[in-house]
């Protein structure tokens, strides 16, 4: 008996050093390319040195080309990035002095003066374009980066700031009655309603999963340097919302809902009208595998020890994008689907493979591996294949960063842009990060 269970320990003990020199392995392999594929070639040339901010728009072998506009999602995105950067290699200067320029760009050109809240988009010269409307969306992502900064920095400046738009957004966004946050909001940061002349197919005067997530993700961050109560209450809030009223029992998001949060669908209309409205009303795989990170993330930092009902419902949703909406092929999550009323299965209605949707899904799934290791998902196994995929189809190892999409489903994305205001490096250097860190630990 004793040399069977001899036996058996000395087999499991090899089984866990496999996994661990497996997970060591991947590990290496994600930082050397995020450093020698990803970092050195968006930093420090993005500093934009003559405008201030950071250049927006790349070719796909890293040039810098177009307009230059600048939206207040992508500079925040990179001052967020380089804080981080400056804490995680404080050898490197320029993720310091990165994360500083950031800050003084948004503080000098991106937020209102006279009217408070962050401008959506302005030139490469910080002249405000548009009508002067902003979004929380926008603001969050202020938010987050502000906190960011001030927890690297140690500058009691950018905490203020970060307190002055948490109470901007407080005052004019935020809904008493039904809570949560309006999206569109006036230059003052009064909500933007709907009205009988506003397109059905415009979001305008919704409320959204996508701002609601990021939202609480900008207050995790600032939580984190601020434990103050009503952003505690607000927090708390946000992670209550999502995972209670925009999570459907099925376990994928709502896109856009009603002031109340009655969620807008156009499922029993004509294939026609819900092909019009197809950006109101599908399942968007990448978010549900983000929110299932952000809601464990804000529980968390909450504190909130033993909260079995968030974490049953984020594996409800990881558990729902690989069922329905995961290549069992070759791996990644497509885009966007569609129940179809009278329709059990989901119809894939976009079969490609954004590069933030995979990104985030490294990451989701390697915090389900670690948290239910013998779930028959095999999540770990997912993660492997993930990482796979990544490697081959979106990783650019001739000329640096991620492809928008994967080649796989997009080959002619391997010349279109590197980066545009609505791709920089924050998704995939976030999820890199945390599996990294994860894998080590």
């Amino acid at each position: 008996m004793k040399k069977h269970l001899l036996s058996f320990l000395i087999l499991l003990s090899a089984c866990n050093s496999a996994r661990e020199t497996n997970r060591t392995a991947i590990a290496d392999a994600m930082e050397l390319s995020l450093k020698t594929e990803v970092l050195n070639k968006w930093y420090p040339q993005a500093l934009d040195t003559v405008d201030g901010g950071f250049i927006s728009t790349f070719t796909y072998d890293f040039k810098p080309t177009g307009n230059q506009d600048k939206m207040i999602v992508t500079q925040a995105r990179h001052t967020w990035t380089n804080a981080k950067l400056a804490e995680r290699y404080p050898e490197v200067d320029y993720y310091k002095t990165g994360a500083k320029h950031g800050f003084e760009f948004l503080r000098d050109f991106m937020w209102d003066k006279s009217e408070g809240g962050f401008y959506w988009l302005v030139d490469k010269q910080g002249n405000v374009k548009g009508d002067s409307n902003k979004t929380a969306y926008g603001n969050a992502f202020g938010i987050y980066a502000l906190a960011a900064y001030f927890h690297q920095s140690k500058d009691s400046s950018a905490l203020k700031f970060a307190q002055d738009a948490f109470l901007w957004l407080e005052k004019g966004s935020h809904d008493p009655i039904h809570k949560g946050y309006f999206q569109h909001l006036h230059r003052k940061g009064t909500p933007i309603r709907r009205s009988a002349t506003t397109p059905s197919t415009a979001d305008t005067g919704y409320k959204d999963q996508n701002s609601s997530i990021h939202l609480l993700e900008a207050f995790t961050e600032l939580y984190q340097v601020w434990p103050d109560t009503l952003l505690r209450e607000r927090l708390n809030e946000m992670l209550l919302l999502i995972r209670d009223t925009i999570v459907t029992p099925k376990g994928y998001l709502t896109l856009f809902l009603q002031p109340d949060w009655t969620p807008v669908s156009f499922v029993d209309s004509a294939e026609t009208v819900i092909e019009a409205h197809h950006y109101l009303d599908h399942v968007s795989f990448g978010h549900d595998v983000e929110t299932a990170y952000l809601m464990l993330e804000a529980s968390h930092v909450l504190g909130l020890h033993s909260d079995t009902t968030t974490l049953q419902v984020a594996k409800k949703m990881v558990d729902h994008a690989l069922v329905t909406g995961w290549d069992r092929a070759v791996g990644g999550f497509y885009d966007e689907g569609y129940y179809y009323k009278g329709q059990d299965r989901i119809t894939i209605t976009h079969d490609t493979k954004n590069w933030w949707a995979q990104a985030e899904g490294l990451n989701a799934l390697l915090l389900m591996a670690d948290l239910f290791p013998d779930d028959p998902m095999n999540y770990y196994q997912k993660f492997e294949l993930l990482w796979q995929y990544t490697n081959t189809y979106l990783i650019d190892h001739e000329y640096g960063d991620w492809y928008a999409g994967g080649l796989d489903k997009q080959p002619e994305l391997k010349t279109a842009l590197k980066g545009h205001i609505w791709k920089s490096i924050y998704h995939h250097y976030r999820s890199l990060d945390n599996c990294i860190i994860r894998l080590r630990n």
